[in-house]
């Protein structure tokens, strides 16, 4: 072989041997593409799922603290209509109070009222014999009227007329003067017991209302009381309307030997 043809064989090898190497190259080349193009899947991917559950998270705490906010909102909003109805109830039955101090003033009406609360209190009692204490302002309408509430009772129980002891010595306390207005009072009633003193039955005017405040005020009136702004104005008339309806059928006062109460925890020993 001439030289010629030794140069144009080293030449095509040359050309092969580059030709092999640039193919080399674009596969190597194409091969890590790929492989950058997944790293940069995965990372990616990896970095929005890191996002998503960061925001999950964050999203979690807002929802959580809404929830936090609004719980308390709502507590905050029923304790202030909770405080409502108890300014309200209070100015209720504190102008319920008030015109009680007006129903002894009505001699007839109020006799009438006397000898319904003792036939009540004996009918409850079922006893032969019972002590009865009252103020010393009424006793001498008790005492008008119990001949009649003695024979009504009997009448009613279809028993024998009880023996009704009026106790002379203690008296319940007298209403409310501005001198007193502290202590203890009492705007009208009776208090009956049992000769033994094991049974007491409260049945002052002061107790039938706190009785009906306790277990007889409907839950509409306050809805309706508060919800109306002209009718809470007149609290006081609201309640004396509805408590003439309702001061003779609400419940007694139960006293047990030991001084505990059934239907009401407050204890009478001032009274006997």
């Amino acid at each position: 072989m001439n030289d010629a043809d030794v140069s144009k064989q080293i030449q095509q090898m040359v050309r092969f041997i580059r030709q092999e190497a640039e193919e080399k190259a674009n596969e190597i080349s194409v091969s890590a593409e790929e492989e950058f193009n997944i790293e940069k899947l995965q990372l990616f991917e990896a970095e929005k799922k890191k996002i998503r559950q960061e925001y999950e998270r964050k999203e979690k705490q807002v929802e959580i603290r809404r929830k936090i906010e609004y719980s308390m909102q709502l507590n905050a909003s029923r304790i202030n209509v909770l405080q409502a109805q108890d300014d309200l109830v209070n100015s209720m039955k504190e102008a319920a109070g008030k015109e009680l101090l007006h129903v002894s003033h009505h001699q007839y009406a109020y006799e009438k009222l006397l000898k319904e609360l003792i036939v009540q209190s004996l009918l409850r009692l079922k006893e032969p014999a019972v002590l009865l204490r009252c103020r010393e302002a009424d006793l001498y309408l008790v005492e008008s009227v119990l001949d009649s509430a003695k024979n009504e009772y009997a009448e009613k129980a279809n028993v024998y007329p009880p023996e009704i002891v009026v106790d002379h010595n203690v008296y319940l306390p007298p209403a409310p003067t501005h001198h007193q207005a502290h202590g203890p009072f009492c705007s009208g009633g009776v208090v009956l017991a049992s000769i033994d003193g094991k049974i007491v039955i409260e049945n002052t005017l002061d107790a039938r209302l706190d009785v009906v405040f306790r277990k007889k005020l409907p839950e509409q009136l306050f809805a309706s009381l508060i919800a109306d702004p002209e009718v809470s104005l007149w609290p006081g008339y609201c309640l004396i309307n509805w408590f003439n309806l309702v001061i003779l059928q609400s419940s007694f006062v139960w006293i047990i030997s030991d001084g505990s109460s059934i239907s009401d925890q407050n204890c009478l020993s001032k009274y006997f």
